[in-house]
C-alpha cells in the first residue's frame, strides 16, 4: 500500500441507494463552508451510478462514474438506509465495495457517517480497526464484522486514515474534524461559526480545545478578538489592542467577553497558547524554546510554569506521551 500523502483537497462523496439525505448534506455543508473560507476543498458526487434515490425519496441525478483515486483524496461514505436483507447478502453492490478498498490501497483517506460504516466493513477496511456507527447497528456491525473493534458512546473515530461516525449530525463532528485535521483550529472554529453549530469531540476526548469550546455564543465583538487572538499566537496584545478591534472600550470588552464566554481576553488568549504548544509538542520535533516563540511565550521557562500549572505536568511529558 502507497504510503498517506497530503490531503489533496478533494473530498469524493460516495452517493449509495437510499442514502439518508442527513447524512449526506450536513458533512457536505461543512466542507462546502470551509472551501468559502479558503481550505480548498472541491466537491465531486460520484456512484456506481448515474442516478439515485435517497431514503426521503429526493432523486439525486448527474453523479459521475467511480474515478481512480490520488494519494490524499478524501472518500466520503454518507450512511444509507440499510434493508433487511438476507443476513449473508452484501449491503452494497461489489463495485463498490472494490473501489473502496482501491482507494484505500491508493492512499486515499476513507470516512464514513452512521451507516456508511457498513460500506466499508464490506470492504474489509474496518478489520482490526476502532470504528464507530449508529447505536442502533453496533452490535449488528459487531456481528457481521469480527474482526472489527466496534466502539459506543463515541461521537466519531479516527484509526489510521480511516475515519467513522455515529448518527446522523455527528457526522457534522466527523466533517469538523476531518476540517481540522487538514487545517488547524482556528479556521475549524470560523466554519463552526458560519454554519451556527457547536464542535464536539468524541467521547474518548479528554477536553475540548478552547479554540472550540467558547465559540457558541453570538456575540460579534468578542467573535473579532477570538478570531484577531487565534490569527496572532506569536504577537503581544495589550487589553487596549484587543479592545480596539472589538470596538469596544478595554472595560466594554472585559465585560462582554465575561458575559459570552465566562474568562477574561487575556485569560483566553493564554488557554489558545496553551493548546497550540500542546499540539505543537506532541506532533513535531520541535523543542521548548521553538515552541515558546511559536506560541508567544517570553521564553521557554515561562512556557514551563504555565503548561505544569494547566495540565499538571511539564512539555517534555507532552512530548513523550505523543500518539
Amino acid at each position: 500500500m502507497n504510503g498517506r500523502q497530503k490531503a489533496t483537497g478533494l473530498v469524493l462523496v460516495l452517493v449509495l441507494p437510499r442514502v439518508n439525505l442527513l447524512d449526506l448534506g450536513g458533512p457536505v455543508q461543512v466542507f462546502d463552508a470551509a472551501a468559502s473560507l479558503g481550505a480548498g476543498y472541491r466537491l465531486r458526487f460520484v456512484g456506481d451510478e448515474t442516478d439515485a434515490t435517497s431514503a426521503q425519496g429526493l432523486r439525486l441525478a448527474g453523479l459521475d462514474g467511480l474515478p481512480e483515486i490520488a494519494p490524499g483524496d478524501l472518500v466520503l461514505v454518507p450512511g444509507p438506509r440499510l434493508t433487511s436483507a438476507r443476513p449473508e447478502a452484501p449491503l452494497v453492490s461489489g463495485t463498490v465495495t472494490r473501489w473502496l478498498r482501491e482507494a484505500y490501497e491508493n492512499g486515499a483517506r476513507i470516512a464514513s457517517v452512521c451507516s456508511g460504516a457498513a460500506a466499508l466493513g464490506e470492504a474489509g477496511l474496518l478489520d482490526g480497526r476502532r470504528c464507530t456507527t449508529h447505536w442502533s447497528l453496533v452490535e449488528a456491525m459487531r456481528l457481521r464484522y469480527p474482526a472489527a473493534r466496534v466502539q459506543q458512546k463515541v461521537l466519531y473515530v479516527h484509526d489510521g486514515p480511516v475515519s467513522t461516525s455515529a448518527g446522523i449530525s455527528a457526522g457534522i463532528d466527523l466533517a469538523l474534524s476531518l476540517v481540522e485535521r487538514d487545517h488547524g483550529p482556528a479556521l475549524t472554529a470560523a466554519v463552526a461559526r458560519e454554519l451556527v453549530i457547536y464542535m464536539r469531540r468524541d467521547g474518548s476526548a479528554a477536553q475540548i480545545s478552547p479554540f472550540l469550546r467558547y465559540r457558541s455564543h453570538l456575540h460579534p465583538a468578542v467573535h473579532r478578538v477570538q478570531d484577531h487572538l487565534a490569527q496572532h499566537l506569536d504577537s503581544a496584545h495589550t487589553l487596549a489592542e484587543l479592545a480596539a478591534v472589538a470596538h469596544l472600550s478595554p472595560r466594554g470588552l472585559s465585560k462582554a467577553f465575561s458575559a459570552a464566554i465566562g474568562i477574561s481576553p487575556l485569560e483566553y488568549q493564554q488557554r489558545l497558547r496553551l493548546e497550540r504548544a500542546a499540539a505543537l509538542l506532541a506532533e513535531t520535533d520541535f523543542g521548548v524554546e521553538a515552541v515558546a516563540v511559536r506560541c508567544g511565550f517570553r521564553d521557554a521557562r515561562h512556557l514551563r510554569r504555565l503548561f505544569a500549572a494547566r495540565y499538571g505536568m511539564p512539555p517534555s511529558a507532552a512530548r513523550v506521551n505523543r500518539s
